[in-house]
């Protein structure tokens, strides 16, 4: 697929690339050359520089793929739907271009739900799921948005048809380092300035909260959809979690889900955002854990 000069920040040894599917324009990095692939899936708010510290950690190894999800990033923003479903059938072209065989995904935060929709519809893209600081809708997932029993006003505001797009254009920066990382993070210079003008720089762009509304408008259309495609089609692979900021929520949630091995490790003195802020911790964790997959398909 088409090899792209970076838009934004870049880091050493990894290759940009983009790929037509699904009727958009998805953007993403690779790196390594060796060992079964990783594909790791950002949430919010965040872009594929999320991993930036991570990547480099895990390509020792592996091959390792980084997306923008559509309307993040630098992925595309045209008319159309942005909902976790959607975002899922994404994840499974890209997974078929890439031609790395079945994959190791990581999910974080918010695209936990795409991430269970992709393994459950398309078990044989997914040799592991692991899931990072998240939850599901039906699961917990809307409680988030309850403010009344410590819920964050941003679920239900992020979700309200036209509003972020009307209110949010030229206070990126603003809400991303004044609000959602000094909040969210408990590791201290883990996020740096730097690391806030790449976010903001994809977000400030036309339609650039295009997949943000997309994801968190899906959380209340779900209507019990996740939790009938759980009780239908539960996981088989098997399955990590990991928590931090909050914890036990995420091995709760895919306990629920999932019926087959699950993993579950959690990380002390982490805020929310665990690849930004403990990269080599959750990098032992993953590594750890896609060996132990490996060698058992091996064995078997």
């Amino acid at each position: 697929m088409p090899v792209v000069t970076p838009a934004g920040a870049t880091v050493p040894g990894v290759t940009h690339q983009v790929a037509d599917v699904n009727g958009t324009r998805l953007h993403y990095v690779s790196a390594g050359t060796t060992g079964s692939a990783i594909l790791l899936v950002h949430g919010w708010p965040e872009t594929w520089w999320a991993f930036h510290k991570l990547i480099p950690l895990l390509a020792t190894t592996h091959r390792v793929f980084a997306v923008d999800l559509r309307g993040f990033g630098d992925s595309g923003t045209a008319d159309g739907d942005y909902d976790d479903a959607t975002s899922a059938e994404d994840l499974h072209h890209l997974t078929g271009q890439l031609g790395a065989g079945p994959v190791h995904v990581l999910c974080q935060d918010i695209s936990g739900g795409l991430g269970f929709r992709f393994a459950a519809t398309h078990p044989d893209d997914v040799l592991s799921l692991t899931a990072v600081e998240s939850t599901l809708a039906g699961y917990g997932l809307e409680s988030l948005a309850d403010v009344n029993h410590g819920g964050s006003w941003h679920v239900g505001f992020l979700a309200a048809p036209g509003v972020p797009e009307m209110l949010l254009p030229g206070h990126e920066r603003q809400l991303l380092a004044d609000w959602a990382y000094p909040l969210m993070t408990a590791v201290e210079d883990a996020v740096t300035e730097a690391d806030i003008d790449e976010f903001t720089r994809s977000y400030a762009r036309p339609g650039g909260w295009r997949g943000t509304t997309g994801l968190y408008q899906a959380v209340f259309a779900d209507a019990g959809s996740t939790r009938a495609l759980a009780e239908e089609r539960p996981l088989t692979m098997p399955v990590l979690t990991v928590d931090a900021f909050s914890a036990p929520f995420t091995e709760q949630t895919f306990r629920q889900v999932s019926a087959g091995e699950l993993t579950a490790v959690r990380l002390e003195g982490v805020g929310h955002f665990v690849a930004q802020e403990a990269p080599e911790a959750l990098a032992n964790a993953v590594l750890d854990f896609v060996a132990h997959v490996d060698n058992g398909r091996r064995a078997g």
